[in-house]
């Protein structure tokens, strides 16, 4: 990574009259912005608090990515070449600053037994009324396989040795990892687990304890084929309340979180849907990123979680990213950078949607390239 560089100007050179004084602070303006970054630069810049060019760009694009390729999303889920040369592409062709390994939360479960619905051009499903754990005591002994074991998680792992190879450190490489509430709702099926909260406690700890430990193996296999980032998606989580997230949910989140950073890896945490009522916890994790979904009131979420804290987020992917226009999107992220602060990235609350008008993306890209990220460090 280059270094950034400061200017400073001896005494002997300061002048007195305003017109030089002007014409010094214009010249010192100038000597010390920010050199042009690249995307991986650019982000790391604002993690870490220091000034960058611009505000970085992170819009999640899966079925996006795929149609920009031209290839029906059955095949972009299945083949990690398919995937890397839409996710490049896609990159390029608007100026993203990262690319990305998110598909569908699948993988891990599939790898481990569960069925799953293919369809031909949309994500595939997890079939919940044959879920893989329906019963309980068929947890007990069950084996966590190696991530390398030649199923769909090797799959994202190859992508991600095929993304670094091919962006180089130009761009951000993100794997991605299901957290506990959405595997454990993947493998036990949503509706019995929201019941085994109040019924059976102590299976949910079993059930959330197997799932973490196989995602801490996941990202671990993932940081080193070269992820400089670790999504950790959640959407479950969402549908807890307070409390049952307080006591269930976070204590697993935490270790995925902390494991991953033992590993050397960074975290994105992405739970859909409205955590308004969890952002306090989201906020004591210490993720890298934390997404907001769209229903979240930006200046509620920067307010709990406090100036420290990246931000990703928030734009309506259909009201206002799908259905808007290059004109309301830039007045909507201004609006968003008034209660965001410096430590922002700009995204819509999830994914794009994949009959977004070109224009509208390439909106929310410039306008994270004319707005610059001050240095927020202590």
């Amino acid at each position: 990574m280059m270094l950034f560089r400061a200017y400073s100007f001896p005494l002997h050179l300061r002048l007195s009259s305003s017109v030089d004084i002007f014409r010094k602070d214009l010249y010192c303006h100038q000597e010390s912005s920010v050199h042009s970054m690249t995307g991986r630069e650019r982000i790391l810049a604002v993690l870490s608090g220091q000034k960058s060019d611009h505000l970085p760009s992170m819009p999640i694009t899966m079925m996006f990515a795929a149609d920009i390729l031209g290839v029906q999303y059955g095949q972009y889920v299945r083949d990690h070449r398919i995937m890397a040369d839409a996710q490049i592409k896609t990159a390029e062709m608007f100026g993203l600053d990262y690319v990305s390994t998110i598909s569908c939360p699948t993988r891990e479960a599939m790898d481990y037994g569960a069925k799953i619905q293919w369809y031909d051009n949309q994500p595939p499903a997890i079939l919940e009324e044959d879920a893989l754990f329906q019963e309980k005591n068929t947890l007990a002994g069950f084996q966590i396989l190696d991530p390398l074991s030649g199923g769909r998680r090797e799959d994202r792992i190859r992508g991600i040795e095929l993304l670094r190879q091919r962006v180089g450190s130009d761009l951000f490489v993100e794997g991605w990892v299901e957290g506990p509430c959405a595997e454990a709702a993947d493998l036990r099926g949503i509706n019995r687990l929201m019941l085994d909260f109040f019924d059976d406690p102590a299976f949910v700890r079993e059930l959330f304890g197997f799932v973490v430990e196989g995602a801490i193996r996941f990202a671990a296999a993932q940081i080193e084929a070269g992820a400089d980032i670790i999504g950790i998606g959640d959407a479950a989580a969402s549908l807890t309340g307070p409390r049952i997230y307080k006591e269930f949910v976070w204590p697993w989140e935490k270790k995925l979180v902390d494991a991953i950073h033992a590993q050397g890896g960074r975290v994105r945490l992405h739970i859909c849907g409205n955590t308004s009522r969890i952002l306090d916890g989201m906020g004591r994790l210490g993720c890298d990123i934390v997404d907001l979904d769209y229903p979240v009131p930006f200046a509620q979420a920067r307010a709990q979680m406090g100036p420290q804290q990246t931000l990703a987020g928030n734009l309506d992917p259909v009201r206002e990213v799908r259905n808007g226009s290059p004109g309301t999107i830039a007045q909507s992220l201004d609006a968003l950078r008034q209660q965001a602060g410096e430590r922002w990235i700009v995204a819509a609350g999830c994914e794009i949607v994949r009959d977004t008008p070109h224009e509208n993306l390439h909106a929310m890209v410039q306008f994270a390239k004319s707005h610059s990220a001050a240095a927020t460090h202590a």
